[in-house]
């Protein structure tokens, strides 16, 4: 958002058929205006944000913004095949009236639709939750994600908890977008992107069953924007830099540092198909022939970090034995081998 100046919320408010309110004289946004329907090329979609908690604490401007636009298109008298927002919204409002409550509050209710951690926290407690390996099934990851990021924000609105009403939100979502503005890092990087983007598809699938669709934008060149599917993407990925020699070269030329990155490339692309499952079994034979079975790679990891490459076939070992990597019998014994060979190493250098 700071690097290009709110592409993100621009797209949110196109597709909601809104569009920004300037200062003639300041040329701050000082609210939205609504898209005559005449002017829109598609129906007003219906948008649920979850954004990080560095987001909420920077733009508590755009937090409000945000949620403003979504009253603003749900308030709009229009037919409910062009305003999908509106349809949604007076759906929930009629059940939460029967429920009790007066239409006003279950408008404000059935509006929600910026989310974040709670106040004061940080992250979507994925990372540390398959890093322990305190789950057992793609499920259980949703719902920690779930229970995170349960609360809403907007305008006199910090941090409600609403799980039940992020839940309805949920299941109503086909499709999550995590958009990224350069190549210098992609959803192979860091564990972040898996917490929060891996994650909401996790979630959604959690509680509707069905797995929704996955883009990963890509406007690092303007001009040409690119939108990948998560398969697409991480295939691309795979290719162009995980299993590339002269990245993995690259990474050798730093000794420990690089074969911590290395084994964190393992962890990350296992992070990502324990809440998507986008790893192919070829993808997983790459990482093996690659980081693990390469008798050059394997005794440069001995001797520069052999914590890593005890990290690498452990993980590996994993994947196999939770059914995400079809492996045959003989790559795991050769894994299992390795496992203890750098078990043991380590012991004798502790010695």
């Amino acid at each position: 958002t700071m690097r290009t100046q709110g592409e993100d919320v621009a797209e949110a408010l196109f597709l909601m058929g809104l569009r920004p309110e300037w200062h003639p004289k300041s040329g701050r946004v000082i609210g939205v205006e609504v898209v005559p329907l005449e002017e829109l090329e598609f129906p007003r979609v219906d948008i649920t944000y979850r954004t990080s908690g560095f987001f909420r604490d920077s733009f508590p401007n755009l937090m409000e913004l945000l949620d403003g636009a979504a009253q603003i298109a749900a308030s709009l008298n229009e037919p409910p095949e062009s305003n999908m927002l509106r349809r949604n919204v007076m759906r929930e409002v009629e059940m939460l009236a029967k429920q009790g409550l007066s239409r006003e509050d279950a408008f404000r209710e059935a509006c929600f639709r910026v989310y974040s951690c709670a106040p004061g926290t940080y992250g979507a407690g994925l990372p540390e939750t398959i890093d322990a390996k305190a789950w057992e099934t793609s499920e259980d990851l949703g719902e920690v994600w779930i229970n995170r990021g349960a609360h809403a924000y907007g305008q006199q609105v910090y941090g409600a908890r609403r799980e039940e009403n992020f839940r309805r939100r949920l299941k109503d979502i086909s499709l999550v977008v995590k958009n990224e503005d350069s190549r210098e890092y992609d959803i192979l990087s860091s564990d972040d992107f898996n917490a929060y983007f891996g994650g909401f598809v996790c979630a959604v699938k959690t509680v509707s069953g069905v797995q929704p669709r996955a883009y990963s934008g890509d406007a690092s060149d303007p001009d040409r924007v690119h939108n990948r599917s998560i398969q697409e993407e991480s295939k691309h990925i795979f290719r162009s830099r995980i299993l590339n020699p002269k990245w993995i070269q690259g990474l050798m030329r730093h000794g420990f540092k690089g074969a911590g990155d290395l084994s964190r490339a393992v962890d990350i692309s296992f992070h990502w198909d324990s809440t998507t499952g986008i790893m192919e079994d070829w993808m997983y034979n790459g990482l093996a022939e690659k980081y693990a079975f390469d008798e050059k790679m394997r005794e440069w990891l001995k001797k520069v970090n052999p914590y890593a490459l005890q990290n690498i076939t452990e993980r590996l070992l994993e994947a196999i034995s939770r059914g995400m990597w079809q492996a045959d019998q003989e790559t795991k014994e050769r894994l299992e081998s390795l496992y203890l060979e750098a078990e043991g190493d380590i012991e004798d250098a502790q010695a």
